[in-house]
């Protein structure tokens, strides 16, 4: 189940189609080049990256998924991860980002 935090950090390309993306991913419908930013699977990382079309696999549909961000491309989601990664320890001193955006 696709859930989504209450504040999300979007690219800078992806800002003007936010809305539409967002619609598109909870009505599991096919996206372009859209990546989203979720909670680590494994307690061992911080954050995953994936492409959103990754969502519709029926595995995801029995999965809780938090996302987080929403960026344009690969290498937009890597940028904004570091933004994010650089947002938690600047306020907080640390990494626990689940604490932080929950």
């Amino acid at each position: 189940m696709i859930q989504w935090t209450s504040r999300i950090y979007v690219s800078k390309n992806l800002k003007k189609k936010r809305d539409k993306s967002i619609d598109s991913i909870n009505n599991r419908r096919l996206t372009y080049d859209i990546y989203c930013i979720t909670f680590a699977s494994s307690t061992e990382n911080l954050f995953d990256i994936m492409n959103a079309n990754e969502l519709l696999f029926p595995h995801y549909q029995k999965t809780d998924i938090k996302i987080v961000g929403l960026a344009k491309g690969k290498d937009e989601a890597t940028n904004l991860v570091q933004d994010m990664l650089m947002e938690v320890y600047d306020k907080t001193g640390a990494f626990d980002v689940r604490t932080y955006f929950t």
